[in-house]
């Protein structure tokens, strides 16, 4: 994994980003990437937004991976900061290299050097092999989550 990039994304990975957010059943419903227009303006939200890290892992100038780390200051365990991991995606050719625990390794460590007390992410329900994967990488099933579509 030396030849390995974990980078900021930049407008120029849009396409590539949401191709491998499209990438799966729930994905394929509710993307587009045949339209960057919207997250073109999500992209441009997400850069000004000193509390975010949208990243790209990067190999052999393709990119292979990407999630998006959220620093959320609060006050409850005594005011303690935490961060939230979202949108983490392997391309298919990459799936299973080890590539998806590096992009949660430098999460982690991201997190700590933020300050943060608590790593917190969401998994869809009916994505058994990921939940298997954040359990390995010591992550613990511990809440109930609720959405409300708006």
């Amino acid at each position: 994994m030396s030849d390995l990039e974990i980078r900021p994304a930049t407008a120029d990975d849009l396409a590539a980003v949401v191709a491998m957010l499209a990438d799966d059943p729930l994905g394929a419903r509710r993307e587009s990437p045949g339209d960057l227009t919207p997250y073109r303006a999500a992209f441009e939200r997400i850069a000004a937004d000193p509390n975010q890290r949208l990243v790209v892992a990067v190999r052999g100038g393709r990119t292979v991976g990407t999630l998006q780390l959220t620093i959320i200051p609060g006050l409850s365990r005594r005011g303690a900061t935490r961060s939230l991991i979202e949108a983490v995606r392997i391309h298919a050719d990459e799936r299973g290299s080890g590539l998806g625990s590096r992009l949660i390794e430098w999460a982690v460590d991201t997190s700590r050097r933020e300050g943060c007390l608590l790593v917190q992410l969401t998994s869809d329900a009916s994505r058994t092999d990921a939940h298997r994967f954040y359990e390995r990488l010591g992550f613990t099933a511990s809440h109930v989550g609720f959405k409300l579509q708006l």
